[in-house]
C-alpha cells in the first residue's frame, strides 16, 4: 500500500471518536454506568457508511484494528492469573462452559431446523462466548477483580473466551482436523519454549528491566510488545486465529512476571493497549456493522431480542445451576449476567461464517448487535446486583492480582 492509498480522513475520524468515548464515558458516570467500549461501538456506527458516511474500513485501517484485537486478547490473557482461579473456580469453569456449549448448539439447531439461522455451529459457537477482555477495565474501575466474586468471574470468563477460541482454530478452519490438530500442537510446543526463555530472561534479567521502566529506551514495554506480536504473528503463520498468539502471550507475561512488582510497566502496557489499539478496534468493529441488513427487513430486526435473550440462557443457566455452593443467589446472578456479556468473539466468529456462506449478513449483523446491547447493559446489571459487597471488601486486598483470595464460605440461598 502506497501513502496515497491510507485514508487518513477516516483514520483521524477514527481516532478523534475514541477520545470523544472516553470523555463522554467521563461525564456520563456520573448519572450511569457505561462502558466505554459501548460508546466506541456506536460512535463508530455513526461515523461509519450506514448513518454519516465519515470513515469506513480499509486495509491499513483493518491493521491497527487487528492490532487493537490481539491487544484486546493480550489483557484477557495476562489478567487470567491460574494460581488465584486453579482448583474450584477453574473446575466450575470449564464445566460451566461445556453445559453453555450444549445448550448453545441446541437451541442453534432449533433455530436451523425453523429456517432462522443457516448453522447451528456457528451460531452456537457465538452465543457460548464471555467477553472477558472487555469485562475488565470495567471490573477493574469496580474494584472487582481482586474480590472472591471477581475470581469466580475472571474463571467463567476465561473459558468462555479461550474455549471458543480453540473452536475457531481447530473447527472453523478450511484445514482437515487432523491438520489443525498438529498445527496446534506445534504452536503450543513453540510457545512453551518462548514461555520457558521468557521466564529465565525476565528472572536473570529483571534488575535491568527495571532500571528501563523510566529511562527513554523502555526495554520492558518493548519486549513486552515483541512478545505479543511475534506470537500472534506465529499463530497466523501457522493458519491458527491470531486471538490465540495474542491471548497465549498474555499469559506468558503473566507468569514471567510472578512475584514481582510490576505497577509501573502495567501502567504503560494499559496506557498503549486501552489508550489506543483497543479503542481503536472498537470504532471500527462498529463501522463494520451492517445495519442496512437490519434496517431492510424489520422481521430481522426481532432477532436482536431473541439473540440477546438467548445470550442469558446459554452463558447465564450455568452461573445459576453450578455456583449454589459458592456464591449466593445475588451474586450468582451477578455471575450471569457478566458472563452473558459477550462481543470480540462474536464479531470475529460471524466474520468467519459470512465470508464461508455459513450465515446470512442479516444474522450476522442481529448477532453483532445483540453483542453490543449485551455489553451495554448486562455488566450495568451486574453491578447493580453486587450493589454494597460488605463480605468482599474484606477480601479487595491491597496486592496484586496474583494474591490469593480468602476463602469464605457464602451461604448459598
Amino acid at each position: 500500500m502506497t501513502p496515497g492509498d491510507v485514508d487518513s480522513g477516516s483514520f483521524l475520524a477514527i481516532v478523534v471518536v475514541a477520545a470523544m468515548s472516553a470523555v463522554l464515558a467521563g461525564l456520563i458516570a456520573r448519572r450511569l454506568v457505561v462502558p466505554v467500549v459501548v460508546l466506541e461501538l456506536v460512535l463508530g456506527i455513526v461515523i461509519g457508511p450506514e448513518v454519516l458516511g465519515i470513515a469506513q474500513n480499509d486495509p491499513f485501517i483493518s491493521f491497527f484494528s487487528n492490532l487493537g484485537l490481539g491487544m484486546l486478547f493480550f489483557f484477557a490473557g495476562y489478567e487470567i492469573d491460574f494460581d488465584r482461579i486453579k482448583g474450584q473456580p477453574l473446575k466450575l469453569a470449564a464445566l460451566g462452559w461445556l453445559i453453555s456449549l450444549v445448550l448453545a448448539y441446541a437451541l442453534g439447531g432449533i433455530l436451523a431446523a425453523l429456517g432462522i439461522v443457516l448453522s447451528l455451529v456457528f451460531v452456537g459457537s457465538a452465543m457460548a462466548t464471555t467477553a472477558i477482555g472487555t469485562l475488565i477495565p470495567i471490573l477493574r474501575d469496580a474494584n472487582e477483580l481482586r474480590t472472591r466474586f471477581g475470581t469466580y468471574l475472571l474463571g467463567a470468563g476465561a473459558m468462555g473466551e479461550f474455549g471458543p477460541i480453540l473452536l475457531i482454530t481447530l473447527v472453523f478452519s478450511t484445514k482437515s482436523a487432523l491438520s489443525n490438530a498438529a498445527i496446534l500442537i506445534a504452536f503450543i510446543v513453540l510457545t512453551v519454549l518462548t514461555g520457558v526463555i521468557t521466564v529465565r530472561s525476565v528472572g536473570t534479567g529483571w534488575d535491568l528491566v527495571e532500571r528501563t521502566l523510566e529511562a527513554s529506551s523502555q526495554l520492558a514495554i518493548r519486549v513486552t510488545v515483541v512478545v505479543v506480536f511475534a506470537l500472534a504473528a506465529l499463530a497466523a503463520e501457522l493458519g491458527l486465529d491470531l486471538l490465540l498468539g495474542g491471548f497465549v502471550a498474555g499469559v506468558i507475561l503473566r507468569l514471567a512476571l510472578r512475584g514481582r512488582e510490576v505497577e509501573v510497566l502495567e501502567s504503560k502496557l494499559t496506557a498503549i493497549g486501552y489508550g489506543f489499539l483497543i479503542p481503536f478496534f472498537f470504532v471500527v468493529s462498529g463501522i463494520n456493522v451492517n445495519l442496512s441488513a437490519l434496517t431492510d427487513d424489520p422481521i430481522e430486526f426481532l432477532k436482536v431480542p431473541m439473540f440477546l435473550a438467548l445470550f442469558l440462557i446459554v452463558r447465564g443457566a450455568p452461573a445459576m445451576l453450578l455456583y449454589r455452593k459458592v456464591l449466593s443467589a445475588r451474586d450468582r446472578t451477578a455471575l450471569a449476567f457478566f458472563s452473558a456479556t459477550e462481543l470480540p468473539l462474536v464479531v470475529a466468529i460471524t466474520t468467519i461464517a459470512v465470508e464461508e456462506g455459513h450465515m446470512r449478513s442479516s444474522t450476522a449483523a442481529s448477532l453483532i448487535v445483540a453483542a453490543i446491547c449485551s455489553t451495554a447493559i448486562y455488566p450495568i446489571v451486574g453491578l447493580k446486583l453486587r450493589g454494597q459487597r460488605e463480605g468482599d471488601e474484606q477480601e479487595s486486598l491491597g496486592g496484586s492480582l496474583g494474591d490469593p483470595p480468602d476463602v469464605v464460605p457464602v451461604h448459598s440461598a
